[in-house]
């Protein structure tokens, strides 16, 4: 079958190849100092695209994507995610499938154009459409109560994201803080 067209792709085509970025600054609450603080990395990103897939009449296009992220020089990434970002253009709706490691699974959405260089996917805890899933030590501890990404593409051949994870924080007496994630891709290979 045939790579699909980025027309089909809609506003996924700009992110299709591989991709570096080295300006990552993460916020998160940090367990061995027992408060919130900053993390600096780099990540890599894979997008293969794929399509289309079926489902009665509902059609969508997506990409198959990997990332991971390292601090500093470490040798091991200290985040990593698999999943499908897809668009469904009957419907003008971009989604965000995706797993990280720690068990917690999400499913993020929200409705954009085609031609698009910015477009926004959230999910919530306890939705049936767009939600999140995560183990019962995370709902316990660190429950994602909502997620957001921003995504913009600032060139032919760079984008930029921005994210923010609400979560109920066990070790700041039930609290909500926001976990935000952000950096500057640029692409290394189509």
């Amino acid at each position: 079958m045939p790579a699909p067209t980025p027309a089909q792709l809609g506003p996924l085509a700009a992110l299709v190849g591989s991709w570096e970025g080295t300006k990552g600054l993460d916020v998160s609450f940090h367990n061995d100092e027992g408060a919130i603080g900053d993390t600096v990395y780099k990540e890599k990103i894979t997008f293969n695209p794929f399509g289309p897939v079926d489902n009665g009449s509902q059609q969508l296009f997506g990409l198959d994507y990997r990332m991971a992220a390292w601090r500093n020089d470490e040798p091991d990434p200290f985040h990593t995610e698999v999943g499908y970002w897809l668009w469904d253009a009957a419907a003008g709706q971009v989604m965000r499938c995706f797993m990280v490691p720690r068990a917690t699974v999400a499913i993020a959405g929200g409705t954009t154009t085609a031609d698009a260089k910015s477009f926004t996917m959230t999910a919530e805890l306890g939705s049936l459409t767009y939600g999140v899933l995560e183990n019962k030590y995370l709902a316990e501890h660190a429950s994602t109560t909502k997620y957001e990404a921003t995504i913009t593409v600032t060139g032919a051949d760079s984008w930029s994201y921005d994210t923010t994870t609400t979560l109920k924080m066990a070790k700041l007496d039930g609290k909500e803080m926001a976990h935000t994630d952000r950096n500057e891709m640029h692409r290394v290979a189509e």
